[in-house]
């Protein structure tokens, strides 16, 4: 598993893009598995907090519940409309609940937010893949560029 800014350092073009693609949309789609093993999609509104995604919320959320019993996650940025498309991102992994309250006011403090721990839920990510889809120069292609840790980027073109 990796954090963003491995892949930063290995990328810093395709980290700059995937971070673009993020931040253009303030609502996300996160996919969690529920007990049975059925997907769960939730809205969230993930931010990059000292460079690194974290995915925060409401206390008691089903999402939060799904990831203590099952870490695995999905995370799509949104996409815009097709004449408007540029590129979305998605990242997966492993998400980690923050209980230390250390940990979580460094985390408040740094994206701006006050409160104290219990006030939202937090749970920092590690990454183990992560996908920008774009359209080529041409606007005649979808451009799949993949990061894997140990593996690096390898990309795809699909016409």
């Amino acid at each position: 598993m990796s954090t963003f800014a491995d892949v930063a350092a290995a990328e810093p073009e395709f980290a700059d893009r995937v971070r673009a693609a993020f931040d253009a949309r303030r609502h996300k789609v996160l996919a969690t598995l529920r007990a049975d093993g059925s997907p769960r999609v939730s809205g969230i509104e993930m931010q990059f907090v000292a460079g690194e995604p974290w995915l925060a919320g409401m206390p008691h959320s089903v999402k939060f519940a799904d990831l203590r019993r099952d870490p695995r996650f999905a995370l799509h940025s949104g996409s815009a409309e097709p004449d408007e498309f540029s590129a979305d991102a998605k990242l997966s992994g492993r998400a980690t609940e923050v209980t230390d309250p250390e940990e979580w006011a460094r985390f408040a403090g740094a994206a701006g937010l006050e409160g104290r721990p219990g006030d939202f839920e937090l749970f920092r990510v590690d990454l183990d893949q992560v996908v920008l889809v774009a359209l080529n120069e041409e606007k005649t292609a979808l451009v799949v560029a993949s990061w894997h840790p140990g593996s690096g980027l390898t990309r795809t073109e699909r016409t």
